[in-house]
């Protein structure tokens, strides 16, 4: 299986007075841009989901639908998961995807919680990463034993530049 954790892309700035509840910041009219962009280049490597997982909040359903898009899957398939929220551990997420018997997964969520998941799938104590907003990384499951390898990570500049 092959599973793509990807963080929602620019979104409203929590500081700004008039920025709504956590849940609900969407992303800016900037953030779109560039998290469309990223979206082809994710194309461009040959993504193809069978499932789209997404945190319920609006940023992260954006940015999911936005791949969606870009990857030929329906948008109005893309399954909410609680499991997804920033707040949530990384091995509910992961007993989700366990369950899933298809090849390719794509989970749409935050910072730190996926920073936090790709440390617990490469096997490491802490995190190690620092996912971009729009940034991606791929692991591929290996069938005989169930451990995880680290394929990729890539800034949303580098998916960007590939959706060109």
């Amino acid at each position: 299986m092959l599973l793509y954790l990807v963080r929602h892309g620019i979104a409203v700035d929590p500081a700004d007075p008039k920025s709504p509840p956590d849940p609900e910041r969407p992303l800016t009219p900037r953030g779109i841009q560039k998290t469309r962009a990223a979206a082809l280049g994710l194309r461009a490597l040959g993504a193809k989901p069978d499932v789209i997982l997404s945190s319920p909040y609006v940023r992260a359903l954006q940015t999911a639908e936005m791949f969606a898009e870009a990857l030929g899957y329906a948008p109005e398939k893309i399954r909410q998961s609680e499991s997804l929220r920033p707040s949530e551990n990384p091995a509910e997420i992961l007993r989700e995807i366990a369950r899933l018997r298809v090849r390719e997964v794509a989970c749409f969520g935050h910072a730190p919680h996926l920073d936090m998941t790709v440390a617990q799938l490469a096997g490491a104590r802490g995190p190690f990463t620092q996912l971009k907003k729009a940034g991606t990384a791929c692991f591929e499951q290996a069938a005989a034993h169930g451990r995880w390898e680290l394929l990729w990570i890539l800034t949303p500049k580098v998916l960007r530049d590939l959706g060109d």
